[in-house]
């Protein structure tokens, strides 16, 4: 329905028109030009085609069929609104607003639309303009106030049309993501079916595609700047920050990311496959940055990727313990792995460590002195000499080894996390290796 807008214009129309004697009789500008539609809706797709962009993607089919017909249909609207003087009636207006929301469900942009609506209009006035006769100036006049009016009333309905018919697109694609994202979570089956709870028919519904596997981040947001603000309604800022940090997730992507977000943060699934799992885990920590500057708020995350979209689940577990381990532990805002916090994981969560624990001797394992060098250190309780005697070394060369292993593991047996996070990796591989 026309907006309040639309009503004053129709209102000032009305008044201006009044004011004004009707043409004399057969003398009708609007009338005249009107004889000539057809000819005039195949300009207008013509038009169309040269000035919007989109328009000349459409298939000639498309053209020469739907669209010359509202073309159609639109001038003689047009033409008869102006002939008699008034406002088009919102009967009149059903087929433009169904046109607008196949245009929505086509993803054609709301721009594109409005402007083949102002080209109509311009092609019809001009089509006056040079049908007028040297006395129909005062006609002209109040044509042009007409012009104004409908294409007026004829946008306000285009736009509501499309706009409605977008968020009930936007609404359905938002639940069915959600609703994807929530299965991949659970680690429900797809059987291969159509059925509605099937990964595959959710994705069809989402409009995403199934990616080959997803690398999980499970974020902790803290309160943005508008949230702490007193003066703002605190649950429209956090749908703000929520819609920003969904919104640069798409953007980095180039495609809908799977989340279920709320403003404390959430699980969030990236499409990454094996071929660049290890460059996107070494790279989430510059896009976790890249979300706290979207959301304006510290921002941590606990990441985890697993091969597979069955072992969604497991990746995520691990996400969300990194993720509580560094927010309970208040490690500084950034993207935690595993092997990041893997010693307060081994304390907080013993079970299923070992693995983690031993792959920080991984760089060593095939260095047997420098294991071995690590071994008798721990077992000398850190007495240089004792453990190079041990080793049948010089202390010196003790030295050199135990610079090698903090080369190579990054980890520095000399400072008290190290001998922790090694003390405990000596551990587990002893444990592992027993097993």
């Amino acid at each position: 329905m026309p907006g309040a807008a639309s009503v004053r214009v129709a209102v000032d129309y009305a008044a201006v028109v009044s004011s004004h004697k009707p043409a004399p009789a057969g003398g009708d500008l609007a009338a005249r030009v009107e004889r000539r539609i057809p000819a005039l809706a195949r300009t207008m797709v013509a038009t169309f085609v040269a000035e919007v962009p989109l328009y000349a993607q459409l298939p000639r089919e498309q053209l020469d069929g739907e669209i010359y017909d509202i073309s159609r249909e639109n001038l003689r609207l047009f033409f008869r609104c102006l002939r008699e003087r008034r406002m088009p009636s919102d009967d009149e207006l059903a087929e433009p607003r169904a046109s607008a929301a196949r245009r929505a469900e086509e993803r054609l942009p709301l721009q594109s639309v409005l402007t083949a609506y102002h080209v109509g209009g311009r092609i019809g006035w001009r089509a006056m303009v040079a049908e007028a006769r040297p006395d129909e100036g005062d006609e002209l006049y109040r044509l042009a106030e007409g012009v104004m009016a409908y294409l007026q009333a004829l946008t306000n309905a285009v736009a509501s049309a499309y706009l409605e018919e977008q968020q009930h697109i936007y609404g359905e694609q938002r639940d069915a993501r959600r609703a994807l994202a929530e299965t991949l979570l659970a680690g429900v089956p797809d059987q291969g079916g159509d059925g509605d709870g099937a990964p595959v028919a959710l994705a069809r519904r989402a409009g995403v595609r199934l990616a080959p596997g997803y690398m999980v981040l499970v974020l902790r947001l803290g309160p943005s700047a508008d949230e702490r603000d007193a003066g703002v309604v605190g649950a429209v800022a956090s749908r703000r920050k929520v819609r920003r940090v969904q919104a640069q997730l798409d953007r980095l992507a180039g495609e809908p990311v799977l989340t279920l977000l709320d403003p404390d943060g959430g699980p969030v699934l990236c499409p990454v496959g094996a071929a660049v799992a290890e460059a996107a885990l070494r790279d989430a920590g510059a896009l976790v940055d890249d979300l706290a500057a979207a959301a304006g708020a510290q921002t941590l995350a606990g990441v985890a990727w697993r091969p597979g979209v069955d072992r969604i689940p497991a990746a995520a577990a691990e996400a969300r313990e990194v993720c509580e381990i560094a927010t309970r532990l208040h490690h500084p805002p950034g993207a935690y792995r595993l092997d990041d916090v893997v010693l307060e994981h081994a304390v907080t969560h013993p079970r299923g460590t070992a693995t983690g624990l031993t792959r920080v001797l991984a760089p060593i394992l095939a260095r047997p002195d420098l294991l071995e060098t690590l071994e008798r250190w721990f077992a000398a309780d850190f007495d240089r000499r004792a453990a190079a005697a041990a080793l049948n070394v010089h202390p010196n060369t003790l030295d050199y080894r135990l610079r090698r292993v903090a080369a190579l593991t990054g980890v520095d047996p000399g400072s008290a996390r190290g001998v922790q996070l090694l003390g405990a990796a000596l551990t587990a591989r002893s444990f592992t290796a027993a097993g």
